[in-house]
């Protein structure tokens, strides 16, 4: 299969156009020839130089991640862009990239990979960017406390051994869960808008500790890298029912 018809599937399956005018990344075909033959793809979370070798390694001549090389523009190829550029041009090796496309689909996104694990119903969009959304949020079956909650995304999430953090502010049932994963937090007031439970996210900022205390709410911090594996993951199953061999590479950063 070529690279320009893996590429096109992928856009259209994620929507990617519909977020032109609200994600930093420039998504889709990142490096390489729209031309080339494709027989393996790699997916990892991070377009790094260890990812890249990784795919090399192995293969690949596709790489798909959520995070690119490529935001808001460059206007020089040297440094970190050069080192981590450099190896994709020796090793022929394309980067394809999804990042808010891949947050808020909702079947194969991140958010609905945390959905799947925590088996929400009731599911719908959330955090909204602009006219688009990078999220979900959904109801649980069985009402979890906060420390089950945890507990479950901990048995999941690859943390690289660092712990899920817990913001235990909310009521002592969850039911309503919103999910905006990596970095989410600052969907808070529209969790608490829509009268959530908690909030699921990777990573937290200072604000968000007095913001959910004083509104009662939970805020569970996976992790960025932890809670955004769910897409890239779903991708890969998707691109080996077309019949191109697969591959994962994960690389965990605790962070």
């Amino acid at each position: 299969m070529h690279c320009e018809d893996i590429c096109q599937r992928l856009d259209a399956e994620l929507d990617t156009g519909a977020y032109a005018d609200v994600d930093a990344s420039a998504n889709g075909l990142q490096v390489g020839p729209a031309a080339m033959a494709v027989d393996h793809v790699a997916f990892a979370v991070d377009a790094a130089v260890e990812t890249v070798d990784r795919a090399a390694e192995a293969g690949a001549d596709l790489l798909v991640t959520h995070h690119g090389l490529f935001w808001d523009g460059i206007e020089r190829l040297t440094g970190k862009h050069y080192r981590r550029i450099a190896p994709l041009l020796d090793d022929d090796l394309a980067l394809y990239v999804s990042h808010l496309p891949l947050d808020g689909h909702q079947s194969l996104g991140n958010a609905a990979g945390v959905a799947d694990v925590l088996e929400l119903s009731n599911r719908s969009p959330f955090g909204a960017m602009g006219d688009q959304f990078v999220g979900q949020r959904g109801t649980a079956a069985d009402p979890f406390t906060a420390a089950e909650l945890r507990d479950t995304l901990a048995a999941e999430l690859d943390t690289g051994g660092k712990d899920v953090q817990l913001l235990d502010f909310g009521p002592p049932e969850i039911r309503e869960v919103a999910i905006v994963t990596g970095s989410g937090v600052d969907w808070l007031d529209e969790a608490i808008e829509v009268d959530a439970d908690v909030l699921i996210t990777g990573e937290g900022k200072q604000f968000a500790y007095h913001e959910a205390r004083e509104a009662g709410i939970h805020v569970v911090l996976g992790g960025h890298y932890a809670t955004e594996t769910f897409g890239v993951r779903a991708l890969q199953e998707l691109v080996a029912e077309w019949g191109l061999a697969t591959t994962y590479i994960d690389h965990p950063t605790g962070l």
